[in-house]
This record gives structure tokens, sequence and C-alpha cells, in this order.
């Protein structure tokens, strides 16, 4: 199969699929207008019209802090970025959402390959050598906290994620401290319950590996 992810962004656009994440995408006369998710409608949105200003958007929250992780329920509100055509929206989805469009292409080809988080640990070495020792339940934990779609302001400094998990514990461990929904790539993670395309999480991210270790630092092995 070709890998013409834009063919592929245009050909769901086109079967009704309106956003990703937090961004909404809406078609218009020979232009597509992306904006918050919570800004439809809205007006005196702030206009952008190239695709490097969605880099510019995505870099800082509401405060004005940086987001280390784009896949945060933290994109800033207040803009509207209208492009001319599908190519320049992958391009932008790419920096609001980095890679997830060809991560859920390789789903759709049958390529994506989820890997348990024990076998993620596995590799670690140096300074993260010790997050092996985390026990099922202390990442049980920390994952619930972590990796939730829902956005926490209680909950520093675990942001949340939209992406919907694929990865297990273990082979034989699933995730419990999650709902069902996590784990279907047919839910909205943003909880607008929009035909949403997925962003797919096959193995933990460098961040959560660095909870891990800030996990066994903090309460040992067998907290």
């Amino acid at each position: 199969m070709s890998r013409d992810i834009t063919a592929a962004l245009s050909a769901w656009l086109a079967a009704g699929y309106e956003k990703i994440g937090e961004v909404r995408i809406r078609p218009g006369e020979g232009t597509f207008s992306l904006t918050h998710q919570a800004d439809v409608g809205c007006e005196n949105l702030k206009e952008f019209v190239s695709v490097e200003d969605a880099r510019e958007i995505a870099n800082l929250d509401q405060n004005g802090v940086f987001r280390p992780l784009k896949t945060a329920p933290n994109l800033r509100r207040g803009w509207r970025l209208v492009l001319r055509d599908v190519e320049s929206v992958r391009r932008a989805l790419d920096y609001f959402y980095p890679a997830m469009l060809g991560v859920f292409f390789s789903l759709r080809e049958g390529t994506l390959a989820p890997v348990p988080l024990r076998e993620t640990l596995a590799r670690q070495s140096g300074m993260y050598a010790v997050t092996r020792k985390i026990t099922d339940e202390q990442a049980n934990r920390l994952i619930g906290s972590f990796c939730r779609s829902e956005p926490d302001s209680t909950a520093a400094p675990f942001p949340g994620c939209l992406k919907t998990i694929l990865w297990r514990i273990s082979s034989n461990t699933p995730i419990t401290s999650l709902p069902a929904t996590k784990s279907d790539v047919t839910y909205d993670q943003s909880g607008e319950g929009r035909r949403a395309l997925p962003m797919l999480c096959h193995e933990a991210c460098n961040l959560l590996v660095a909870q891990v270790r800030e996990t066994v630092k903090r309460n040992g092995p067998t907290a």
C-alpha cells in the first residue's frame, strides 16, 4: 500500500472525521479552518494563515507554559488557523500532534505493534535502569494518573494525555486504572463524542518512563 498520508487524511475528512485531539477541522470555500474544539462558533479569534503558525500555537498552554507533551488536553484556545489545502492541514497537524497521523496510518495497514511497558522498561539503562523495579501495582496507579484523558488541575505534574493506549503493563497484565474507553480506537478521548482520528499510543513515552523512575526512587519497588 502506498503510504500517502495526505491522501488518507483527505479520505478520512471526506468520510466525516472532523477532529483530532482538541483540534476541530472544518472545510470552507476553498480553505480549511482549524480551531480549538471549545472555540467552534466563537468570534474574535486570533487568525493565523501559515502552517508554521501551528507550531507556535501548540508550544504553550493557556498560561504561557511550555507543553512538553503535545497530546496533553491543555492546548490553548483563542485562535483560528485558515489553510488552503489538505496538504497544509496535514503539515499543521504534524505540528499540533507530531507523528500521530502516520501512526494511525500504520494501524490501518496492520503494521503497528504495541509494546508492553515491561519491554520498554527492560531496554532502559544508566539512570533509568531502576525503572525495571516498579511493581505492577505502582505502574497501574501511575498510569491511571499520568495517562488519563480528562484534564485535572489537582493532579500536577501529570497533565493527562489524549492518546488511545494500545499497550499493556505486560503481555499478561492489563491496565485496570483507566476506563475501557481508553483503549477504544473509536472513542473520542476529548469527550466530545465526535468522529475523531484517534491518536494512538503503542509504547510508553519517555515522559511516563521518567515518572516511573521518580516513583521507584520515591517509594521503593515494594511500596
